[in-house]
């Protein structure tokens, strides 16, 4: 089931990928300019931002094995309309229906993920993460190889991996549905797990802040990178628009690979640790990225991929362990504010990019790291592994 609902979110995250991976022949194509672009992103991923945490909340307490299923059936009509969009707000509907797809997509399949995690909450999260990434680093090379030599109606046949990944998600369904009506009343629900010990609920708001603030900081400048970085390339080192996605694959590659030592390694050492590493840790990085040369900017960007990924799996994870039995819920809050600052930051670092220029933009993200102070304030979370080996179903 693991690897299921990794390779599933591979082919999501593929897919929802593609749209910033094609921003330069969308660009082109409608005259756009880069607030537009911003706008773009903006709806894609607010979209996605304000559902997910109302779809957890509502699958906490209903769940709906299916709903995965409906979810990239949303996807899919989103990429068939984003193939023939003949004007800009054609665009953003299409936009607009693959973040709703994306709204379902992950609540769901982070609960599934945990519900086959075995108890190693972090292992499960990561292994699920990295398809989505790795599927994030596709897109790019969908948008160089397939869509930018045959155009906009080329995107179509992409809607051929949203046909699998619903097939796939049914079979997960009935996993789902299966171990739902095998788990005991005392095993399931939103309330089967009392709060952390000796932990107020204030001091847990205070925690989900923090949370909040390194999320911020984490999706405000990957979002530079995911939507601009192919820009950037073109514009300060004037390399072609298939060479510029080759890199921006090779970055997202970078993050997909680094999300995988976050989940075990908090499991392992504490959660608080990778955060605070992950965040702060790639400061350096950031500070040097806008002044490198075109040899140094891709090997800078690997690291600061490797680095700045391995937090999310994390975070979402302690945060989790902050409200136990609260799995859908803390998961929809938490991917929908990442998804929403993306979009946000998107859509601001566009309007700047117009003013100011897209160098300029980078060397202003790069403070955004100093943010990860703020984990040193995170209070110390028991794990739960041994006593979740014994609760969850089938394990």
């Amino acid at each position: 089931m693991l690897a299921a609902i990794s390779f599933s979110h591979l082919l999501n995250d593929t897919v929802q990928s593609l749209v910033p991976a094609i921003y330069p022949l969308l660009k082109s194509a409608f005259a756009l300019t880069f607030a537009q672009v911003g706008l773009m992103t903006l709806t894609l991923q607010l979209t996605a931002s304000l559902l997910q945490p109302v779809v957890g909340l509502y699958t906490d307490r209903r769940p709906t094995p299916y709903s995965l299923v409906i979810g990239m059936g949303f996807s899919l009509v989103g990429l068939l309309l984003l193939a023939g969009a003949p004007t800009f707000p054609a665009l953003i509907v299409a936009a607009a229906l693959m973040g709703i797809g994306s709204s379902v997509f992950h609540p769901e399949s982070s609960r599934v993920a945990r519900m086959a995690s075995g108890g190693r909450h972090g292992l499960a999260q990561s292994l699920f993460q990295v398809g989505g990434n790795l599927g994030s680093s596709f897109g790019p090379l969908l948008g160089a190889f397939l869509v930018a030599p045959r155009g906009q109606s080329s995107i179509a046949w992409c809607s051929l991996l949203a046909l699998v990944a619903m097939i796939v998600l049914w079979r997960i369904g009935g996993w789902y549905r299966d171990q739902h009506a095998t788990a005991s009343p005392t095993t399931s629900g939103p309330g089967r797990q009392a709060a952390e010990p000796g932990m107020s609920s204030r001091r847990v708001g205070w925690s989900i802040a923090i949370l909040g603030a390194l999320i911020f900081s984490k999706y405000f400048y990957l979002a530079g990178l995911n939507s601009y970085y192919t820009f950037y390339l073109m514009t300060r080192f004037h390399v072609s628009v298939r060479t510029a996605q080759i890199d921006l694959f090779v970055f997202l590659a970078a993050v997909a690979a680094g999300t995988i030592l976050g989940g075990p390694v908090g499991d392992r050492f504490g959660r608080k640790y990778v955060i605070w590493g992950s965040i702060l840790g790639v400061l350096p990085f950031t500070l040097v990225l806008p002044y490198a040369n075109l040899f140094w900017t891709p090997i800078l960007s690997v690291v600061i991929g490797l680095i700045l990924a391995s937090a999310f799996s994390a975070i979402v994870v302690y945060a989790q362990e902050l409200v136990p039995g609260r799995v859908g819920m803390i998961s929809g809050v938490f991917f929908g504010f990442a998804f929403g600052m993306a979009g946000l930051g998107a859509a601001v670092l566009g309007e700047l990019a117009d003013r100011v220029g897209i160098e300029s933009v980078y060397r202003l993200c790069a403070f955004l790291p100093l943010i990860g102070v703020l984990a040193a304030f995170l209070p110390d979370v028991k794990h739960r592994d041994t006593e979740a080996r014994r609760t969850v179903p089938g394990t």
